[in-house]
């Protein structure tokens, strides 16, 4: 693409007005130089093992702090942040009540995933990019994109700071939100202004987190973080799996405890609604097809429907309820099912739930086909179990 200027760009404030109207809440721009302390923050974590695999950002630390290679000529990114509702007190009381009866087991998910705030988000970007285009500039909506660090670039546009609990808190909206960008070969005037980090002596985040992730630096271990954890590949660690609690799909605690949330803030535009909590039973029944057909929004670890059930038996074994049968039953199937991943998630869920006796009445054949990676056999051992002896 050849560089060129645009004569006469629009103004800041006139493309925020025009965000503001098609979802964004806030819009900031700033250049396209290096953010070179988040590439050492980067690239630091990585070396010490904190990304846990993770790749996104951590694949290519260079190119996603480095705006200027999106594309050639690229001048200013605007960034746009758009506020969701966070999860309601009434809601979780609802959840925990229902737990309480012993009622149908059921996986929360995390507040962001349960309305398509990426479909109004990305409506404002858009809006904002074909305004820009018809100035003559070239504009490219980046958003959820490995290319671009997203945080990084929204605190450096001033929008807000980067927290101990490693989300941009913006002054206003607080971190219930999600952000996005315009990246532009116009030149935006950029607003002098800049945001304070407020955190101060605040460790909230650090101490409530189930697992200890945040240290009081608000430096995040991945390899603790159970957002992360649910969308890993291989099995979930067993030492995590009692702190998992209900959360189907990630956490939102980090930011429920964070002071800076604590005034309810107005949704301009409201998303269309998804269901917040998972019946359990039901997604251990669905079909492979029927699972990415209602859940493909979600990181699924290589498209892999498998991963959804392994989130769910463990869950399933720390809420479900023993006396159920129907949870004796997706359990017995996920004990049968082909692929080792599930079985020994299996086999975790019937062990906590102490329905033992489903395990221990299987063939030992039959447990612990097709298992390559010993993971069938770990769990087995983990719990002391032999399965049942095949007689001829």
């Amino acid at each position: 693409m050849s560089e060129h200027l645009v004569a006469e760009g629009p103004t800041l404030e006139e493309l925020k007005k025009i965000g503001m109207n098609t979802g964004l809440d806030d819009l900031a721009v700033t250049g396209v130089e290096p953010i070179v302390d988040a590439r050492q923050a980067i690239e630091e974590r990585k070396a010490r093992g904190l990304h846990a695999g993770m790749t996104f950002t951590y694949g290519n630390a260079e190119r996603a702090t480095d705006p200027s290679q999106l594309f050639e000529g690229a001048r200013s990114v605007l960034v746009g942040i758009r506020r969701y509702q966070p999860p309601s007190a009434m809601a979780q009381q609802t959840r925990q009540a229902a737990h309480n009866q012993r009622s149908r087991a059921v996986g929360s998910v995390a507040a962001y995933v349960s309305s398509d705030e990426y479909g109004l988000l990305r409506e404002g970007l858009e809006a904002i990019a074909a305004h820009l285009e018809t100035f003559g500039a070239h504009a490219e909506v980046v958003m959820d994109d490995n290319r671009l660090a997203d945080r990084a670039v929204a605190s450096k546009s001033g929008l807000g700071w980067l927290g101990r609990n490693t989300m941009l808190i913006h002054p206003q909206l607080g971190s219930w939100t999600v952000l996005g960008s315009v990246v532009t070969d116009a030149v935006i005037q950029e607003d002098s202004l800049r945001v304070v980090d407020e955190c101060g002596a605040c460790s909230r985040c650090s101490v409530e987190c189930p697992t200890g992730a945040i240290d009081n630096f608000g430096v995040l271990d991945a390899n603790r973080c159970l957002a992360w954890l649910l969308q890993a590949k291989g099995i979930f660690p067993r030492h995590h799996r009692i702190a998992l609690g209900n959360r189907l799909y990630g956490c939102d605690d980090c930011q429920v405890v964070c002071p800076k949330n604590e005034e309810p803030q107005p949704v301009a535009i409201t998303a269309p609604q998804r269901e917040s909590d998972v019946d359990l039973v039901e997604l251990l029944d669905s079909s492979d097809e029927k699972l990415m057909a209602k859940y493909g929004h979600w990181y699924i670890p290589r498209r892999r429907p498998e991963y959804l059930r392994r989130n769910a038996l463990v869950v399933l074994g720390n809420v479900g309820n023993p006396s159920d049968p129907d949870v004796d039953r997706v359990i017995e199937a996920s004990l049968d099912s082909p692929s080792p991943l599930v079985r020994s998630h299996a086999i975790w869920a019937a062990c906590r739930l102490g329905k033992t006796d489903l395990v221990e009445t299987r063939s030992s054949d039959a447990l612990l086909r097709d298992d390559p990676d010993g993971w069938v056999a770990s769990e087995l051992a983990a719990w002391k179990i032999s399965p049942a002896l095949d007689i001829q």
